[in-house]
């Protein structure tokens, strides 16, 4: 395309403007006035960014007050207030108050869309953020020279949506709605229903109000690459980062629309990105973070990491279908549902993972019996932890617990290679496993996290004695791949869960832990309420461990009297740290006798152990105050019973330390 040629195109599309809005597009209020200016300020070197930037959020006192209390904020631990808006700006820097201000701008002109349209504003505001988000962290990878701009051409890119549902004679609900029995929208739909699509639309908007060209070309070209000869081609790159950033949010979901509508990516894109600079799961990691700080910010739920994988995995499957329509030998077996792909990403809980995900293969494939074998290491096993149909019984799921080294070699070349697996007479030496299974014929597939082996899938007809397809293999491994990589996230979930309760210095649980379990307790029964005890310890002249010996001192003594507690605790007791020098233990299915011994136990062998160590703390003994409180029909909240343990724990300090007092 030819920048003459451009110009003729340009003129038509403005032309078919006129008949297709309401209003001439330079009468139109999409974007709100400051937010145009701050567009403008992008492209404008002789401006003194942050002195006008300043200027331009004055005249807005709710913007101004909005970045004031950011700045003001927790995540700002100044000395002083700052009340100074120019400083303010200069402190978080242009950057970052531009980037707020856009959102906020755009937030508050699409929070008052109608509601209950088939075009949803804010499902679209999301899309436009997740795209400027990804688009300026692809840009920073790829040292772009000027991030900033491109996120202001990803919150942007699909503008005209906007325009023509706000201002069109014809909105672009009336669109969708009139859409809905196709399968893939795509932009030729749009121009063929409503005259022109949405990257004209919007050009012709931005173009009326002096919007820079670079975020221009983005607008007009994201679907439809520009040729060569083009005024647009020099924008190549900035066209490609907001072009490939699109496509991603698509396949995750995060349309403009929700539907699954992914467009096509222009494979001019792929030549003007290299891809080997990017690291797309660390990419994706940094947008997650950035939307879920904003999904706070303005109390909407965006969604998690969870439900984006299971959304690529549908998307990717559906391209898939679509795409290979033609050539048999690539597509999608017709018994294979997208459910049974997706089943394994809707949970981070591996005991809810697993048996949905045998549930989902069992209703495409109707095995009667499926297994999932874990590989304990320890023993150097198989066995078994799921299993359908739930008749099983034990006695029969104990001939599936195997060692390691007893089966054959063709199972265990099959793990070696990581090879999916059917086990039958033909197959060599497989007799014994055969007779020891009780079948004639398995499957076995094996789950892997990260290529490395953490179990078993098992499948047999044992009941119906029908014969394995061999195609089957191909079906249901595709679902095994996504367990294992659901069971990574799950165990990475795990993990973070465990991390989110306990304390990270001394093991124990945190204080948010400690009130969690505490309301529960106050929501037994009577009869188990009467026999509960807290117990409130405090170490002794804390403060002098780290005054005189460091913080490094303070913390070992923390650490010993964990230890200690940990080691004399009843599993159905618990314990943690309350915060600073202060621990609680809270015990169930005690009387007041029991309760003052086991506190007296504690305090007498930290005693014993401060002794020992002393010479470790200069001198100083390691010993601890315990006040102990019995539950009492007075308590009506656990608040009540820590005061109480608090109180008696001070009447010990209060009579020479080193010893328990009861409340």
């Amino acid at each position: 395309m030819t920048d003459l040629e451009t110009e003729s195109t340009i003129l038509r599309i403005k032309l078919a403007a006129e008949n297709i809005l309401k209003e001439s597009a330079e009468n139109l209020e999409v974007i709100p006035a400051v937010a145009l200016k701050i567009l403008r300020l992008t492209s404008d070197d002789k401006i003194t960014k942050v002195s006008d930037l300043s200027k331009l959020i004055e005249t807005e006192p709710a913007l101004a007050a909005k970045i004031l209390g950011y700045v003001n904020s927790a995540s700002f631990p100044l000395p002083e207030e700052i009340t100074s808006l120019h400083r303010a700006v200069n402190m978080l820097g242009f950057s970052a108050v531009r980037q707020t201000v856009l959102d906020q701008l755009f937030y508050n002109k699409l929070i008052k869309h109608k509601a209950n349209q088939p075009f949803d504003q804010l499902f679209f505001w999301q899309h436009c953020l997740f795209v400027a988000s990804l688009g300026r962290a692809i840009a920073v990878a790829l040292k772009h020279d000027d991030p900033d701009l491109i996120y202001s051409a990803g919150l942007m890119h699909d503008i005209g949506k906007v325009v023509l549902e706000s201002h069109g004679k014809v909105s672009y609900s009336d669109f969708i709605l009139a859409s809905e029995s196709e399968e893939q929208i795509s932009i030729k739909s749009e121009q063929d229903f409503l005259g022109l699509n949405h990257a004209e639309i919007g050009y012709i908007f931005c173009q009326q109000w002096d919007i820079p060209e670079r975020i221009l070309a983005v607008i007009y070209c994201h679907h439809d690459f520009p040729d060569e000869g083009s005024k647009f081609y020099v924008h190549k790159e900035d066209i490609s980062i907001i072009s490939i950033a699109n496509y991603i949010a698509w396949m995750h979901g995060i349309g403009s629309i929700s539907s699954s509508n992914t467009p096509d990516l222009a494979p001019e894109v792929l030549q003007h990105i290299d891809f080997e600079k990017l690291d797309i799961e660390d990419l994706l990691s940094q947008v997650d973070d950035e939307m879920q700080q904003t999904s706070g910010f303005y109390g909407i739920n965006f969604p998690s990491v969870i439900e984006l994988r299971a959304t690529l995995v549908q998307t990717t499957l559906f391209l898939n279908r679509q795409g290979s329509a033609s050539e048999t030998q690539n597509t999608i077996p017709s018994n294979l549902s997208l459910s049974s792909l997706t089943t394994s990403h809707k949970s981070l809980i591996a005991d809810e993972i697993i048996p949905w995900t045998l549930a989902a293969i069992q209703k495409d494939f109707s095995f009667d019996r499926l297994i999932m074998l874990n590989i304990d290491l320890k023993r150097r096993s198989l066995v078994t932890t799921h299993a359908l149909p739930k008749s099983f019984d034990e006695k029969t799921l104990q001939h599936f617990n195997v060692k390691v080294e007893s089966l054959n070699r063709t199972i265990l070349q099959g793990l070696r290679e990581r090879k999916p697996l059917i086990i039958n007479e033909n197959s060599g030496d497989d007799t014994e496993i055969l007779q020891q299974f009780q079948v004639s014929e398995f499957l076995l597939i094996p789950v892997l996290s990260d290529n490395r082996l953490i179990a078993l899938f098992y499948a047999d007809n044992f009941s119906s004695k029908r014969a394995i397809e061999v195609d089957c293999v191909k079906q249901i491994s595709p679902i095994i791949h996504e367990l294992g990589i659901a069971l990574k996230n799950a165990k990475q979930f795990e993990l973070e869960k465990k991390r989110a309760e306990l304390d990270p210095l001394t093991n124990l649980m945190n204080k948010r832990m400690v009130l969690n379990f505490l309301t529960e307790v106050f929501q037994l029964p009577a009869e188990e309420l009467g026999q509960v005890a807290i117990g409130f310890m405090d170490i002794d002249h804390f403060k002098k461990f780290n005054d005189t010996c460091g913080h490094q001192a303070g913390d070992d003594a923390l650490k010993i009297v964990a230890k200690i507690i940990q080691s004399l605790t009843r599993p159905q007791d618990f314990i943690g740290r309350y915060g600073g020098e202060e621990f609680i233990f809270i015990l169930r299915g005690t009387h007041i006798k029991g309760a003052a011994i086991y506190a007296e136990r504690i305090r007498r062998e930290i005693e014993r152990k401060g002794k020992i160590l002393s010479q470790c703390f200069e001198g100083q003994e390691l010993t601890v105050s315990i006040g102990v409180s019995f539950y009492k029909p007075e308590y009506s909240t656990y608040e009540q019973m820590i005061e109480a343990a608090d109180m008696a724990m001070y009447a010990a300090k209060n009579k020479g330390r080193n010893q328990i007092s009861i409340a």
